[in-house]
């Protein structure tokens, strides 16, 4: 079993005390691999660091809309040149939250679209925030054709996944969906093209409904996709080979003849 976390902010202070013992719990249930996505210029180095210590965890490298109050103007360029220094599997975590009038948004745009503008210039894929925001990212994504990537956390309609897909984009699924009142997201994890879905768990945050109040781990990855298998009506072991493949292929992920 290789399972893939594709959004695991295990460098969160939260895990400071037991950061070690969380990542042998993960192991242990399969998740060999975490993708790390940074939340602030200030993060990167402490991000590398953990990282650089551990092979299953992969950086990626970004400006967060929720801190967008917390960055600089001159990140953007600080990113690209900490990109073409330090190896990483993506750009991000960017995107747009519409979700409280608090974060300013016209900051938000400018941050976003410079990070779409450099993952274009060096080919890497985007893990994309989008919080009542869908139908904006989809707009400034057309805008920017070539792009490919994932939308975390993906809570937007059909309509607009299937947009998302023609235009390169995966979704990204988690522990909201094994909640009673999902229902919607629930029909939508059933519908979508298993090649289009990718399996995560945005620890320390979004915990399952069996964990629920409870802080989330890389761990619980299992649980989603035995979740998301019992929606779809296959075996688990089928979903993690797909899911996995799905973000071998669009991270370009350092692993050699993969033992799905």
């Amino acid at each position: 079993m290789h399972l893939i976390d594709t959004h695991s902010h295990i460098d969160d202070p939260r895990f400071d005390h037991d950061r070690r013992l969380v990542i042998q719990r993960a192991e242990a249930a399969g998740v060999t691999t975490q993708i790390v996505p940074a939340i602030q210029s200030a993060w990167w180095p402490r991000l590398k660091g953990y990282c650089d210590s551990h092979s299953g965890l992969l950086p990626a490298y970004g400006l967060h809309p929720m801190v967008v109050a917390q960055h600089r103007e001159s990140d953007p360029e600080l990113l690209a040149e900490w990109l073409q220094r330090e190896p990483a599997v993506a750009v991000g975590e960017c995107g747009l939250d519409f979700y409280t009038d608090k974060l300013d948004r016209a900051l938000q745009y400018f941050y976003f679209e410079a990070q779409l503008d450099l993952a274009r210039q060096l080919d890497l894929p985007l893990i994309i925030h989008a919080r009542r925001s869908v139908e904006d990212v989809i707009r400034i994504l057309k805008q920017k054709p070539g792009l490919r990537g994932v939308l975390h956390s993906f809570s937007g309609s059909h309509e607009q996944a299937v947009r998302l897909i023609d235009l390169g984009f995966m979704m990204g699924f988690g522990g909201p969906i094994t909640y009673p009142r999902a229902t919607r997201l629930q029909r939508l994890v059933k519908t979508l093209p298993l090649d289009a879905i990718l399996l995560e768990t945005d620890s320390p945050d979004q915990p399952d409904s069996y964990h629920h109040k409870q802080r989330n781990e890389p761990a619980n990855l299992k649980l989603i996709a035995r979740y998301i298998s019992s929606l779809r009506g296959i075996r688990i072991n089928s979903l993690i080979k797909t899911t996995s493949q799905n973000a071998w292929q669009l991270f370009n992920l350092p692993l050699k003849n993969p033992a799905w």
